[in-house]
Parts: structure tokens; sequence; C-alpha cells
């Protein structure tokens, strides 16, 4: 059983009654279906991947293709993209599933507005997955607390550590019993089966609800011997003067913008390139949830603005020593800590 031992940090974060102003493009009156109809579906672990090819640096597999591999085995982020907002990741033996939308598609219980699936990893049973330490989820929306997931998953597995925003805690209650609720500032350590140790802080996301609602997370992950830590948010939206107290050596982050009329659902571009400056980061790993098979009539008043090989451009020039990591779907993208890594 995972162990998640939590506190709070000095007070870096205004309390949740008051929003706090994120950037970029952070409109707290924001409506929740609307906001969020963009990325995750339906998922499958076990899968041959072909041939997905880019000039950026490419997923790996094996030990021998792995960045930067460290002696010690336990610094190690094996990072597995599912698709959407969907990750399983194995932080030194360790196993997080965040934010999983792995049974069915995404539709927000209204299809006819949106319904999503996504074009790789289509044939996902619960089964292919894991035994997993802890669940981790950044908001409280469909598209990261999955209801039509999450159901058969505490039903499969109703002990299982939960860590989440506290937004989310009307849908996590009645399915898991061993919830953790952090917000922005708050940390908790959690203890997997194998003995590791892995520090999670819960740092603002938007705020997707009225202003004094409570924002939702991204989270600052920190490997057993902490040597790396990795930043998440999947929608590019942060409070800069914050996160520069911050450091992360991986950020994963969306770099292509979603856009309605007048409105920014995911941030991303010259936003995800000041991320990686705010936080110092040495790799960047592009996430791109917004590629998704999907219909209806949000579907097709989405746009987008930017591309991967754009964003890639951007970063060479702004930030040249900033390595991209492009994750292929169901494929482990492992990351390890050099010896000269502070």
């Amino acid at each position: 059983m995972a162990i998640v031992q939590c506190d709070s940090l000095p007070r870096l974060y205004k309390p949740c009654r008051t929003a706090i102003p994120l950037s970029p493009n952070s409109h707290p009156g924001i409506v929740s279906t609307v906001r969020s109809a963009v990325y995750s579906s339906s998922i499958a672990l076990k899968l041959s991947i072909s041939t997905r090819r880019s000039r950026c640096v490419s997923a790996v597999v094996s030990e021998e293709n792995a960045v930067a591999p460290s002696s010690s085995s336990t610094d190690v982020f094996k990072l597995t993209y599912l698709e959407g907002n969907s990750w399983l990741w194995d932080v030194g033996g360790l196993k997080l599933l965040v934010d999983p939308v792995l049974v069915g598609n995404l539709d927000f219980g209204i299809s006819w507005l949106y319904d999503a699936a996504k074009k790789v990893l289509k044939n996902f049973q619960l089964g292919d997955l894991p035994e997993i330490d802890c669940l981790l989820i950044t908001q409280s929306l469909d598209d990261h607390c999955h209801l039509k997931t999450l159901k058969p998953l505490s039903e499969k597995s109703p002990n299982l550590r939960v860590v989440a925003t506290p937004n989310a805690k009307p849908l996590l209650d009645p399915l898991f019993s061993d919830v953790t609720y952090i917000e922005p500032g708050q940390s908790c350590v959690i203890e997997g089966k194998n003995g590791s140790q892995v520090r999670v802080q819960a740092t603002p996301g938007p705020v997707l609800g009225p202003p004094w609602q409570c924002p939702e997370n991204g989270y600052l992950v920190k490997s057993p011997q902490g040597k790396l830590t990795l930043y998440y948010e999947p929608h590019c939206v942060y409070n800069k003067n914050l996160l520069e107290k911050e450091r992360a050596d991986i950020v994963i982050t969306p770099v292509i913008k979603q856009l309605l009329p007048k409105f920014t659902l995911v941030s991303g571009q010259e936003d995800a390139v000041q991320l990686a400056r705010v936080l110092h980061a040495k790799f960047i790993v592009p996430m791109q949830n917004g590629d998704l098979d999907s219909k209806g009539l949000l579907a097709s008043i989405i746009e987008t603005e930017g591309t991967l090989e754009s964003f890639k451009e951007l970063l060479s020039k702004e930030l040249p020593d900033v390595q991209m990591l492009e994750p292929h779907p169901g494929v482990p993208l492992e990351i390890g800590a050099p010896s000269d890594l502070p």
C-alpha cells in the first residue's frame, strides 16, 4: 500500500478562497464544459508503435537510448504518454497514473457538443495497467477526472491512494477511500510498494469556476534521491512570479494552442518557452492534448495555433540548451539524472 504523508510549505500561495491571477490567458469566469472539452479519451498500453517520426528527439524504450541514464536507478523518470491528458509515470519504481481517460470516449456527458477518441491507443483494458501506487488528478473536470474511467478503476482497486485537487472531492470521495487533497503550496510524500518515496507538490493551475474558487493543480514531482524534478500542468497556465521560486529539470506542457473565438482553452508556443525558462528546465516534453479524433459542435469551432515544429524553432532560438523530447503514445520515455545535475 502506498503511504502519503502531507505537509504545507511556507505559504507562497494565497488561500484558495481568493483566486490567484494566472498567466497566460487565465479567465476566472470560465464555463467548465466549454473550457475543457479538448483532450482525452480511450487507450491501450499493449500495442506496437511503428512509423511516427519526428526531427526532434524521439521517445526511447531501451536503457541504451535513454536520456542521461543515471547510475542510480531510483532517480529515473519513465514517462508513458497515453494521449489526451493521460500519463503513466514510473518514478524510481513508484508508479503514478495521471489524469486517466482510459475507458470510452471523452464526451462530458453531452456527446452532441463534443465527442473525442484517441488516435493511437484505442483498445485499452484496465487489466493492461501495471499495479499503480497512486492516482494523481490535476483538475476536477471530465478530461482529467474521468468518471467512466475512475468508476471501474475504483472497483478494481478500491484502496488505491489518490492525490488530487480539492475541487475533485465531490467526484472522488464516493469512489475511493484513501484520497489526499492538496492545494497549491502543499505537498505530499508518497511511499510506494517498493519503498521508494516521491514528493509531490501542488502548484496553481487555471481557475475553472468563480473567482473565489481554488485553482486547479499543477504538480512538481521530485525523484526519490532528489536529483530530478518534473513539472506538469496540462494547460500551460501558471503564475510566473510564484514559479520563479521553483526549479524543474523536466517540464511536461502543451505546446500547441487551442482556441475558441476570443478565448484561449489551452496555451503553448511562446508561453511554453517562457515556462521552461522560468523553471530552468533541461528537458521539455510536449504534449498534444488536442490531437484527438473529435466531433460535435464544439470540436468544429476549436482552432489551433502553432505546430510542434514552430515550437521547436522557438525553443532552439530562445533556449538552445533545452532539449525537446517528443513522447510517442504507449512508449516509455526514460530520463535519468546525469551525475553533474545539481
